[in-house]
């Protein structure tokens, strides 16, 4: 896809289709990480559908979603990819269903079993490295929580892929500023400026709004490509839905049926 073809208003129905999707999906179950997963759509959504050569399971691209509990999102994209049924994420997180709160390797369109943060740039790295040892193009994408990069294996793995010169990596960090029930910028204010750290360790970097879609599609299709991209995404936690933007309570939490419709309304204002 060329820039100039990029729809960024079909990009924005997608997200909003999503949204009320994992509403829908949160009147099933106990509880579900929403908020994380709303942070991260438009990134989700433009990797598969903007970045991804032939979404879905005749790809030669990759993508890992790292930040496990951010996976509501990637469930509701490869269903209507056609990879996942209708049926697979109405039984999300029952006994009968095979989705779990976390992605598990098996699963159609699922690379590895993440969630446990800080692991999946490690697996990214192995992946790019055998993309390159099998003399084949394809792009590994993967999207990390900015708590993860509190984790010592990340930075291992953020070493080691600009050392191997990894070009064929593109991370993102959906830098909500929220780890659980605490702002990441409280909680590890040495951690900032993110972006900047990166840039010493050897990444071809840039920094975006994290819910415009035009904005996530430039910064990878203008990037010059010699070295390991990642753009840091700055992003709204339960992004959408106003009572649950920045509102720690809703990183695992299901709405009641009012909140439900409230922020079904809210959606429908937006698209």
């Amino acid at each position: 896809m060329t820039q100039a073809s990029f729809d960024a208003r079909a990009a924005r129905t997608r997200c909003q289709r999503y949204r009320r999707r994992i509403l829908d999906i949160s009147q099933r179950v106990s509880a579900l990480h929403i908020g994380g997963a709303f942070s991260c759509t438009e990134i989700v959504d433009a990797i598969y559908n903007a970045l991804m050569r032939k979404p879905g399971l005749s790809s030669p691209d990759t993508f890992l979603m790292s930040k496990g509990h951010g996976c509501m999102i990637q469930y509701v994209v490869l269903e209507e990819l056609g990879v996942l049924s209708r049926a697979d994420l109405d039984a999300y997180c029952t006994p009968h269903g095979r989705l779990g709160v976390h992605p598990d390797y098996g699963n159609p369109g699922i690379e590895a079993s993440t969630g446990s943060l800080g692991h999946g740039l490690s697996m990214v790295v192995g992946m790019a490295l055998a993309e390159r040892g099998k003399r084949r193009d394809g792009m590994i994408y993967t999207v990390l929580s900015d708590g993860e990069t509190q984790e010592g294996s990340t930075w291992e793995a953020v070493l080691m892929a600009s050392s191997l010169k990894l070009t064929n990596i593109v991370a993102f960090i959906d830098n909500n500023d929220f780890q659980s029930l605490g702002r990441t910028s409280e909680t590890h204010p040495s951690l900032y400026p993110l972006t900047a750290k990166f840039d010493a360790f050897g990444w071809e970097t840039a920094e975006i709004d994290g819910h415009d879609s035009a904005a996530i599609f430039r910064a990878v299709s203008l990037r010059k490509g010699d070295r390991p991209l990642m753009v840091v995404a700055r992003t709204t936690k339960g992004k959408g839905v106003s009572y649950m933007e920045n509102a720690p309570i809703w990183h695992y939490r299901a709405p009641n049926k009012d909140e439900y419709a409230q922020a079904i309304r809210e959606l429908e204002t937006q698209a």
